[in-house]
């Protein structure tokens, strides 16, 4: 192939020289009325040659997953999957406040800023810029992959963009959010939100800034004194917080990596990039039900703002929807369910956080809420879609799925931005039987029993995008592909 490419550089300099020492360009130059002019013939030449050469140039690949719910969706067992066939894996928001699950042969892997690729031993993982590292978290994190016999060193690449979380954005999260009372939002205390206003106010500190500690020194200590005056603070020990840093420096220094660069490099030069969603679109911080959301855009959008490629290089976008519905923390859920059929689904679904161990609401899922057709389609514009823990519904009399929101009477078109309006919204229910049969493991979609592959049939129709995936089980390899 590269060949190919030199070949058509000499062909494009031997015709250039030849056009320009037969004197041809210069009689062109007094020949302006020439149709068409040597010039526009060498324009058109040079164009199509480019063309040719793009066209044998190694192509890279960027795919996505996204959740398309409230989070919790079963992201990092897909990107677990699918990272076997990728060389790079990235985180592009969130922080620590994420938790992605995987169970590999039995053993449980949680995974709060390591991009869940890391379990593939070829796979390169990313912390991009826009993601907002809580060290000590990071480290903790790797100190359990070397006990769990997980080979990391060289495959970790932490964005020298990427803002730190210090623990006093920790200690403010949790004074902010006292301080809301009853109307407290349900965050995680993991210090994301004041992270990121930190960065947005621009005093912010980034991981880069490790390479010099006198100016790390500096700007830490100006942006301790700005959080320590804020409502609900003590004092901040700046002495002690920067002696941490300066123990770990000389193991997060090698991990640090002008990230931008090397994904798109990796990128054209033909490496196959996959980039892990954190949190989902009904927590966006533009989208999803404000204020009930994360700090971040954990949309499409962050895709390109926080790794720093382009739209032209994406390709698959991999929306993740659960079978049924859950929400950690407050805000509305028209679908929520507090009889024993949501006991059931928080039972056997294990439905309490990975990052804080709260138990999920639970409810059926909700076809305008999910909105993979009304709203998060249009949002991220889901190419796929993998239908998660399906065999959670197994036992089961009787499935329902919410189809339409009523409000005072009149079917809505669009998801209200209004959290007023959504809690009053009445939800219609299409109800389909259930099933008995367990499906743990099952790998075929025929070797569902009927009634599970007309439910999956039934939301693909309602949703107009195509079920890939179907997970049926905890384990990675638990799952249907279509």
């Amino acid at each position: 192939m590269f060949r190919a490419v030199a070949r058509l550089g000499l062909r494009r300099a031997a015709a250039l020289s030849a056009l320009g020492g037969s004197g041809l360009l210069a009689a062109n130059a007094q020949c302006e009325d020439a149709q068409p002019s040597i010039a526009e013939l060498l324009k058109r030449l040079e164009t199509k040659i480019s063309r040719i050469e793009e066209g044998l140039a190694p192509s890279g690949r960027a795919d996505v997953v996204l959740g398309a719910q409230w989070g919790d969706e079963g992201k990092g067992k897909l990107v677990d999957a699918l990272s076997v066939n990728y060389d790079i894996c990235a985180r592009v928001a969130g922080g620590s406040n994420a938790g992605h699950t995987i169970i590999v042969n039995g053993k449980r892997y949680a995974f709060h800023l390591v991009p869940s690729g890391i379990l593939n031993e070829k796979t390169v993982c990313v912390i991009g810029n826009g993601v907002v590292v809580h060290i000590p978290s990071l480290l903790k994190e790797l100190d359990a992959l070397t006990l769990a016999n997980v080979k990391w060193e060289g495959r970790i690449k932490l964005s020298d963009r990427a803002h730190l979380v210090f623990d006093f954005h920790q200690d403010l999260d949790g004074a902010m959010e006292n301080k809301r009372g009853r109307n407290k939002i349900g965050t995680t205390r993991k210090g994301i939100g004041p992270a990121y206003a930190s960065k947005i106010q621009r005093n912010g500190v980034r991981v880069g800034e490790l390479k010099y500690m006198d100016d790390f020194k500096e700007q830490l200590a100006a942006l301790a004194e700005y959080c320590g005056g804020l409502p609900g603070m003590d004092p901040i020990d700046v002495d002690a917080e920067f002696a941490y840093y300066e123990s770990v420096r000389d193991r997060v220094m090698p991990l640090i990596t002008d990230t931008v660069s090397y994904v798109n490099d990796a990128h054209d030069a033909g490496a196959k990039i996959l980039i892990e969603g954190a949190n989902a679109t009904m927590l966006d911080i533009d989208f999803g039900t404000y204020p009930y959301v994360t700090s971040s855009n954990p949309s499409i959008g962050s895709v390109f703002t926080g790794l720093g490629i382009c739209p032209k290089k994406l390709g698959g976008v991999y929306g993740i929807v659960k079978a049924y519905c859950t929400r950690v923390g407050e805000g509305p859920f028209p679908t929520e369910l507090h009889d024993e059929v949501g006991d059931h689904l928080g039972k056997v679904g294990r439905e309490f956080g990975t990052t804080t161990g709260r138990p999920r609401r639970c409810g059926w899922l909700d076809i305008p809420q999910a909105a993979l057709m009304r709203y998060s389609c249009k949002i991220n514009g889901f190419t796929h879609l993998n239908l998660t823990k399906l065999d959670v519904l197994t036992g089961l009399p009787e499935v329902k799925l919410g189809i339409k929101y009523m409000l005072d009477g009149k079917e809505l078109t669009e998801m209200p931005a209004s959290l007023r309006d959504l809690a009053r919204c009445e939800v219609v229910y299409e109800s389909f039987p259930g099933w008995t049969q367990n499906i743990d493991n099952v790998t075929r979609f025929e070797e569902l029993p009927p009634q599970a592959q007309n439910y999956v049939l039934r939301i693909e129709q309602l949703l107009k995008v195509k079920i890939r995936w179907i997970g049926t089980g905890g384990d990675r390899n638990s799952s249907i592909e279509r």
